[in-house]
């Protein structure tokens, strides 16, 4: 058998932050649909796709002669019936004044009564159309409902509009603070549960998480977890999550995908190099020193690891003794001289010193 000095080292706990990474959805906290509350040509696009808008600032005018027609015309209505109805409070009164005296019946002076209140029906009428009048005019000039970003514009100038039109004018998604949604395995849900106690607990405890954007760079600002779905998807075996970014770099477009990074502890759990195992038919492998012979065992590591190092959840005890570095190149059986893990290579500089 082969004879050599190999690094070793005794297996003990050690406690790691790593980080769990999960495929995520970028949505606007708030996207909203601009469609037409009134119909007719498009007049003018005041805003381009991309633009930020502020809430209350005009998007689009719709053509306004038809509705400032109408408005006027109600407005003519409106005086119109309110000179008949002080025509009829002339008459009543005038009436009233020759039924005291006798002059005419009870039945002249009830006929002005009602032409009167009909009067002033017609001027409470005349002035609900004004309003309506008014109103459809206003939502000729659409506005913003909230702070955002433009979205695509699909309808240009002279183009004919109406609230049933098939797609919006555009849509206004307000991004200073994006959702980003994505979802997790249901052991790593019922993991949150044992941690936390509960769902809401876990919320309120979790810590904060990263987001890496779709060219690896992660996002300068960290996010929040706000919300668990407690309904496992059968088809995917896994649990919605949604956490919330702001998003003050400008980074975040709604529709955009991206990664969530979740820190998960571990605390006092096996640490092992990953220089100190190998594969064999997708089985993770170690060597135990046993007897001073190098002796394979099979062991189970969690699935996060940080690219140098493995957390060992079955197959490995506090205090054995593993072949540190090298275990690729090891035999079964190979007898191990050994030389604690970080000191091989002082003892060899010694010996070149030594010559």
């Amino acid at each position: 058998m082969d004879m050599g000095s190999y690094k070793t080292m005794t297996v003990k706990t050690e406690s790691r932050e790593l980080q769990s990474r999960y495929s995520a959805s970028i949505q606007g906290r708030q996207d909203v649909d601009i469609y037409p509350q009134v119909s007719g040509t498009l007049q003018k696009l005041c805003v381009k796709e991309g633009d930020r808008v502020t809430k209350g600032q005009t998007l689009f005018i719709i053509d306004q002669v038809p509705y400032q027609a109408a408005l006027n015309t109600a407005k003519a209505n409106l005086e119109a019936a309110k000179a008949a109805e002080a025509t009829a409070d002339l008459t009543y009164k005038s009436t009233q004044r020759l039924f005291d005296q006798k002059v005419v019946s009870d039945f002249d002076l009830q006929t002005a009564k009602n032409n009167l209140m009909s009067a002033k029906a017609s001027v409470a009428q005349m002035e609900a159309q004004v309003v309506n009048a008014s109103n459809n005019l206003s939502y000729t000039v659409v506005k913003s409902p909230s702070n955002g970003v433009v979205g695509e514009l699909p309808y240009r100038q002279g183009a004919l509009v109406s609230s049933a039109i098939a797609q919006p004018l555009t849509t206004v998604s307000d991004n200073s603070e994006m959702y980003v949604y994505f979802s997790i395995p249901e052991n790593d849900l019922l993991n949150l549960v044992r941690e936390y106690g509960s769902l809401d607990d876990a919320i309120k405890n979790m810590p904060k998480v990263q987001l890496m954007l779709n060219d690896g760079s992660i996002l300068p600002d960290t996010g929040r977890v706000e919300s668990i779905s407690g309904v496992i998807d059968a088809n995917t075996g896994s649990a919605q999550l949604r956490a919330a970014f702001p998003n003050t770099s400008h980074l975040l477009h709604t529709g955009s995908n991206g990664n969530v990074l979740m820190p998960v502890e571990y605390n006092n759990v096996i640490v092992i190099p990953q220089a100190a195992t190998f594969e064999r038919q997708d089985k993770i492998l170690t060597y135990k020193v046993v007897d001073g012979k190098a002796q394979s065992v099979n062991i189970e590591v969690a699935p996060q690891n940080n690219g140098t190092e493995y957390i060992v959840t079955k197959g490995l005890n506090v205090g054995d003794v593993i072949v540190a570095e090298g275990a690729g190149l090891l035999r079964e059986g190979t007898a191990i001289t050994s030389s604690p893990a970080g000191q091989q290579g002082a003892q060899q500089k010694t010996q070149e010193q030594g010559k």
